[in-house]
């Protein structure tokens, strides 16, 4: 069989230009050896390249994850990244943030934007918290958002209502149609409303909500778009123009597999100046000094970049940087239409047989428009983390319970490493746990 080599670390490729000469160390192939053979893709043998994708990760052989949407594990082209980096770094005691700019490159074309408008985070509830925390709001002023909204998308605007007054609207997703969820939106909107946030996929049941939609709607009445992206980036792809937002927070150790501790934040620069840093060093701008003596001055205001970069402070980890690059650079090699295909193709698969299993209810929409790769269900026959606890117990089986709004279920994430197979055996399980309870 022809096979493709994938061939990615910090000197070839998109890492090799954003890290090359700094690392100081060569191999035949590159600068830190790293090859992955994955098979050329065919629709005939669909399983044979969905094993091979799941080989290049370190999860064991008989663990069934499918928490993607709480943790996503790094591939092992990602993680080789991630500890030579670190090794080399704690070698010479540097910390290398001259690489960030190429990382920043790869990241601002994996959403089609630009470099100036990527700042790289922590986490998704970390550019969450920059916008709720930088924009210019007063008492009174309004948010929108759903009341499905992850505690790191609804917390910080929770913590604005005490901090500034702010007032939190929220609306119940509709999971019928795009036109309902707009309705519901519309419907709360007054003079005062100055931000609407959305989940772009929801991460208690998966609704994907229509970010484009929803965008227009903002822009008619002059409402600053905000996306808590977290379940989506990495999941399907989309550019940030086809979203519409004006600002856009994900995180890098879910759907993107990047090293933990990594997130995104996607600011449009023509609006830029519109969040104030939260926090600010070397990086937010320029600091007041008098040139010739080298001083600080007292009586003078510091000038942020016009960038988002003025977002980012202090030192930080490069090997979670690149790693995040690498993640990139291994999700556009797998393919991304392809992995959004696979993990529709196995959500789908898991409510065609949900919905054979008597008691079962179907949370998640079954409309395209309205969802992707998470699947949420429950059963009045037995209680969800009874249901969980059977199914980690019995098969190693790692899913999600859900609490939230009292709805006492279980979140399946299906993405490039989960298999048809796996599905099957997770139907059958959960059929024969259901009819004995």
């Amino acid at each position: 069989m022809n096979r493709k080599t994938f061939l990615r670390g910090v000197g070839l490729g998109t890492l090799g230009a954003l890290a090359g000469p700094s690392i100081g160390c060569a191999t035949t192939d590159n600068a830190h050896g790293i090859k992955v053979d994955l098979p050329d893709y065919s629709a005939s043998d669909d399983a044979s390249f969905w094993k091979a994708v799941r080989q290049q990760y370190l999860l064991e052989p008989d663990l069934h994850y499918m928490n993607t949407g709480g943790l996503g594990p790094a591939s092992r082209p990602v993680l080789k990244v991630f500890t030579d980096v670190m090794h080399h770094n704690q070698t010479i005691s540097e910390h290398d943030h001259q690489s960030f700019g190429g990382a920043r490159e790869t990241t601002a074309k994996f959403f089609g934007t630009e470099a100036s408008e990527i700042c790289f985070t922590r986490n998704a509830t970390e550019g969450n918290s920059i916008i709720a925390g930088g924009m210019k709001l007063e008492e009174g002023d309004e948010v929108i958002f759903e009341n499905h909204a992850h505690p790191g998308g609804s917390g910080p605007w929770y913590n604005q209502a005490i901090r500034r007054g702010v007032v939190v609207k929220l609306f119940e997703p509709d999971t019928e149609s795009v036109e309902g969820n707009l309705a519901r939106i519309r419907e709360l909107i007054t003079s005062r409303t100055k931000v609407i946030q959305i989940s772009h996929v929801t991460a208690p049941t998966g609704i994907l909500l229509p970010a484009a939609e929803i965008a227009k709607l903002a822009q008619k009445h002059g409402i600053w778009f905000h996306i808590d992206g977290a379940q989506s980036a990495g999941m399907f792809p989309f550019t940030m123009e086809e979203a519409g937002c004006d600002s856009y927070a994900t995180s890098g150790h879910k759907w993107l597999g990047a090293p933990h501790e990594t997130g995104i934040l996607f600011i449009r620069k023509d609006r830029n100046d519109e969040v104030i840093p939260i926090a600010a060093g070397s990086y937010t701008g320029p600091i007041p000094m008098d040139q010739e003596n080298n001083r600080l001055i007292a009586d003078a205001n510091m000038t942020y970049v016009k960038n988002a970069t003025r977002h980012e402070y202090g030192t930080r980890n490069a090997a979670s940087i690149l790693g995040v690059a690498a993640a990139i650079d291994f999700q556009n090699e797998v393919g991304r239409e392809r992995i959004a295909a696979h993990g529709r193709a196995l959500s789908a698969q898991l409510r065609q047989g949900l919905q054979k299993i008597p008691s079962i209810e179907v949370l998640t929409p079954e409309r395209p428009e309205l969802c992707a790769s998470i699947m949420g269900f429950r059963t009045p026959r037995i209680s969800y983390n009874d249901l969980l606890r059977v199914l980690a117990a019995q098969h190693r089986f790692r899913l999600r319970p859900v609490s939230e709004q009292g709805l006492n279920s279980v979140r399946v994430s299906t993405h490039l490493f989960n298999s048809a197979q796996e599905c099957e055996l997770l139907l059958a399980s959960i059929n024969e746990i259901v009819r004995k309870a």
